[in-house]
């Protein structure tokens, strides 16, 4: 018997629920919170009759600290899944203390007023869990999330020392529009419109966005571009892996994206700085967001397939020793089974695992961890269970 608290109601939500009601097992009981409750109750409606899974649903404003005590002490969780905005996580994470509740989210904290993403914000809350005697499971989604588990699989199985890991995310899907993202709009964009960077030899290299770019070729989906991105795991995967020199992270993105994000930042629709317009404060950004096509609607609209994966290089028994391991995930295989893009799919099924980790005590430690820290093996298992099966390749092509 477990319950599970669901904060969010958008496109990974909507995974996270089908998947864990597929679970039911585990998850004996869920609860959907939003701001907008019928957006909870649509996902209830769709799926009560389908699960043995007992599914209620609430109305929350998860910015408000108060609001999430009171909900988490009326339903009492064993878990709360958040997938909500990232800048909530830390409102939702008080409200777990409070109440002692494990926490799980899929991406780290960043202030809404700087594109800045990093773990200071959330590993300073470790002490607290830890007396608190509850887990917070940070960045289980595919990248955070499955890509940590990766290097964790790698490092355990494969090498004595990992020296160099890239990062490589190709979607290769396309939804038709002339422009539109397969994530929240605002996120996206601050994502890659910021400065890139790496961690080389322990300290971050910072590099213009989009500077530097790279071809590859990908299993199922074939060549594309790809552009070094800053991105969150890299900060933890280089505590956490051994004999790190360097690791990178990279995207691919079509030529038309580009052209018309470049055109929208050139004219200020990017910015997160305030504006006056007739009376009133708006962000550019938020506008933005709101005039553009709903990832969430992408779905039945998305053909082909996502590559995402990791390639290590380093060393076993004193030999040098490369490997690639990675997951190819097909957008209409998807929006059949529970109605969503593979990007929210991919961030969705590692949300659940990671949560069925931690209540069936696989994954249970007081204290805040990034999922590189646990033992990789149950969860890789579970990804091929659960719809994201992975592939491994012994002599893959490097990126220069």
């Amino acid at each position: 018997m477990s319950r599970a608290l669901i904060i969010g109601a958008g496109g990974v939500a909507g995974v996270v629920i089908h998947k864990c009601c597929q679970n039911s097992e585990v998850f004996t009981d869920i609860c959907i919170a939003s701001r907008t409750k019928s957006k909870c109750d649509k996902f209830r409606e769709e799926l009560q009759d389908k699960t043995k899974t007992n599914i209620t649903t609430a109305q929350v404003n998860a910015d408000n600290v108060p609001e999430l005590v009171a909900l988490m002490k009326e339903y009492k969780p064993d878990i709360c899944i958040n997938v909500a905005l990232p800048y909530q996580d830390l409102h939702i994470m008080d409200a777990c203390l409070e109440c002692k509740v494990d926490y799980l989210d899929t991406a780290n904290y960043e202030p809404e007023d700087t594109a800045k993403f990093e773990y200071s914000w959330q590993w300073a809350y470790r002490e607290r869990f830890e007396k608190a005697g509850i887990t917070a499971i940070l960045g289980s989604g595919f990248d955070p999330g499955v890509t940590g588990v990766f290097c964790a699989y790698a490092q355990k199985h494969y090498f004595d020392e990992i020296n160099y890991i890239d990062i490589l995310d190709c979607n290769g899907g396309d939804h038709g529009y002339p422009f539109a993202t397969n994530f929240n709009p605002e996120i996206n964009i601050r994502e890659v419109s910021a400065k890139g960077s790496y961690i080389q030899d322990g300290k971050w290299v910072e590099t213009e966005p989009m500077e530097i770019k790279r071809v590859y070729n990908f299993d199922q989906v074939g060549e594309k571009d790809m552009y070094l991105l800053h991105h969150e795991e890299l900060e933890s995967l280089a505590l956490n892996i051994r004999g790190i020199k360097r690791i990178r992270f990279f995207m691919t993105f079509g030529q038309s994206y580009l052209t018309h994000l470049k055109c929208l930042e050139d004219v200020g629709m990017t910015s997160i700085e305030p504006i006056m317009y007739e009376g009133r404060e708006i962000v550019p950004l938020q506008f933005l967001k709101a005039v553009l096509p709903d990832p969430a609607s992408l779905g039945p609209r998305t053909k082909g397939k996502t590559n995402i994966g990791c390639i290590f290089k380093g060393k076993k028994d004193g030999q040098d020793k490369t490997y690639y391991v990675y997951n190819v995930c097909d957008h209409q295989e998807c929006y059949k089974e529970v109605g969503s893009q593979a990007i929210s799919y991919t961030t969705g099924v590692p949300a659940m695992i990671g949560a069925m980790m931690v209540l069936t005590g696989k994954w249970k430690r007081p204290g805040v961890y990034n999922v590189e820290e646990f033992d990789p093996d149950p969860f890789m298992e579970a990804l091929t269970k659960w719809g994201l099966p992975w592939t491994e390749n012994f002599d893959p092509v490097l990126v220069d």
